[in-house]
């Protein structure tokens, strides 16, 4: 439920950006800085979401997903660029928060013997899919950012509830390290996250950006604009699911797949047309799908079952780097240059990627 839950939002997000760009009054280099409020938020919540989760096990999920809902409406209320900054920061926090505790249900359930994290993620890409797809439509009708957002933060409150209800914390509470113990940062767990960073710089780039690709540098339309998530995470969900069963090394996996992601990133920026452009977005999220839950999953297998939620927070707040400056770094390169020139340097991002992954801890 929280990987749907998360999906369903961050679906929305990239249909609906140029909308909130729009609303707020944010030319590139503002709302490059206001996406970078995202990933602060996330990064200032990350570490502390993993001890709560390492300490209150199962218990807190519902209501960091009820928490992520709240502020996942308030980018509908903001009327200019710095409002747009402050509550961007909220919704990073509890974004943030919300992955944490996710993937570190995952990494529990993979130490069970079942290999679900790619499988997880491919669900939340399967309703980002959805979500963008809904607000496309949406959009063509005219609807406003407040009433897109109110939709979309009704399913994920319908989420935690369902949470709660289906899948209850069982009684008592394991036993857990020191609070020392658990803010801990192995050098193995940090080196996995840097990779991350790599790989969520690309997939937060494409999230964020491909929509106003199209819409402002090719001239598509509203509804054609909001292909570019929705077909991003759908070419993500197509290669997390596909590959849930891939018995490959996955260090050769991993540079493979980054390298694809670099090839149809660059397509993605120097397209001439708008069928042209989400080709190479296809090709983009097929390659970089894997990478994240693959790298997440090494975390699990080198901590221990009572550090789980710690390891994963280490992980991902390094990680969130990658959504920390990926979004802004494209939106400050496309005000000093253009935007196909700032998204022809996320190609070169996948292309690092591919050459540190047979390096890869784990």
């Amino acid at each position: 439920m929280g990987f749907a839950a998360l999906g369903v939002f961050w679906g929305s997000w990239g249909a609906e950006l140029p909308a909130v760009k729009s609303h707020a009054g944010a030319g590139d280099a503002a709302l490059g800085v206001a996406l970078f409020c995202i990933g602060l938020g996330a990064l200032v919540a990350m570490r502390p979401a993993g001890v709560l989760v390492d300490r209150g096990g199962r218990r807190v999920l519902p209501g960091i997903t009820a928490t992520f809902a709240l502020c996942a409406f308030l980018p509908a209320l903001a009327t200019s660029p710095v409002g747009l900054a402050a509550v961007l920061l909220l919704l990073g926090a509890s974004s943030g928060s919300l992955d944490v505790a996710i993937n570190a249900e995952g990494v529990r359930a993979e130490a069970t013997g079942r290999p679900v994290l790619r499988l997880a993620h491919g669900i939340f890409s399967l309703a980002a899919v959805a979500a963008s797809l809904a607000t496309g439509g949406l959009r063509a009708a005219g609807a406003s950012p407040a009433a897109v957002f109110a939709v979309m933060c009704s399913a994920v409150l319908a989420a935690a509830l369902a949470t709660l209800i289906l899948a209850p914390a069982p009684p008592g509470r394991e036993p857990t390290p020191a609070l020392r113990e658990l803010l801990r940062a192995p050098r193995a767990l940090v080196a996995l996250g840097g990779l991350c960073a790599l790989a969520f710089f690309v997939e937060g780039s494409w999230q964020s950006w491909g929509a106003v690709q199209l819409q402002t540098t090719l001239g598509a339309s509203a509804a054609l604009s909001a292909a570019a998530p929705a077909l991003f995470a759908a070419a993500m969900a197509t290669g997390r699911i596909g590959g849930q069963d891939l018995r490959a090394p996955e260090r050769l996996l991993l540079a493979l797949a980054a390298t694809l992601a670099a090839a149809g990133t660059a397509l993605g920026a120097v397209a001439p047309s708008s069928a042209l452009a989400l080709v190479g977005i296809v090709l983009a999220g097929l390659g970089i799908s894997i990478c994240a839950p693959t790298l997440i999953a090494r975390a699990g297998r080198i901590s221990t079952p009572d550090r789980r939620g710690s390891a994963v927070s280490v992980v991902t707040t390094v990680a969130y780097l990658g959504f920390l400056l990926g979004p802004a770094a494209v939106g400050l390169a496309a005000n000093a240059t253009s935007l196909r020139a700032a998204l022809g340097g996320v190609a070169v991002v996948a292309l690092v990627l591919a050459a540190l992954a047979r390096r890869a801890p784990g």
